[in-house]
């Protein structure tokens, strides 16, 4: 069986810990190839936020792990096929240069990438509160195809720990992709979880 690539991003926005999720859970899967870029404000977020040695796991648990500002990487390219992307926060400078089509890191140009293969691109927009300059960013990127995604914790999964939320909104932003297999997220019945 071969494996889906997915990439993931993290920019500078406070949320690190969202991207981190996301690659380790991707990680686990066996079935995907993760592609990992972190912008240098990232680097900064995640040791505050996370701790000093989580970039280093990033990079160990990264199928392949790109410099930011190597625009001709692999995952720059539309030939180079991919799953979709994740860019897991998104800040409001990087949403911008997506929206607008401002392709000056690696980041913004796969984000390109993806509207223009048509392939799936989840946002998860990491601000507030929005002026209609963000509003107006999200409209604009969602018109071209990508799926912006607040990271709203969904109280009803009735976590117990930031944790719980954060692994929740990573599971709910892989599950966008829409990746073989089961759902990385418990489901709603109706009822209650599954």
């Amino acid at each position: 069986m071969s494996k889906q690539r997915v990439i993931v991003a993290l920019t500078g926005a406070s949320g690190a810990a969202l991207g981190l999720r996301a690659v380790e859970k991707l990680a686990a899967r066996g079935d995907v190839e993760t592609h990992v870029v972190v912008s240098p404000s990232a680097e900064r977020t995640l040791r505050h936020e996370v701790d000093a040695d989580a970039l280093e796991r990033l990079r160990r648990l990264a199928f392949q792990f790109h410099a930011h500002d190597d625009i001709g990487a692999s995952i720059a390219s539309g030939s180079f096929r991919v799953a979709g992307m994740i860019v897991a926060p998104c800040s409001m400078r990087t949403l911008a240069a997506i929206a607008c089509g401002i392709s000056d890191n690696l980041i913004a140009r796969a984000a390109d990438v993806q509207l223009k293969e048509r392939r799936r691109l989840v946002l998860l927009a990491r601000e507030t509160p929005l002026h209609l300059g963000h509003l107006r960013n999200m409209l604009a990127v969602t018109e071209m195809g990508a799926t912006v995604m607040p990271p709203v914790p969904a109280f009803y999964q009735l976590p117990q720990t930031v944790a719980d939320i954060v692994d929740h909104l990573a599971a709910r932003a892989i599950d966008l992709l829409a990746l073989p297999g089961e759902p990385e997220a418990r489901p709603w019945t109706g009822q209650g979880l599954a």
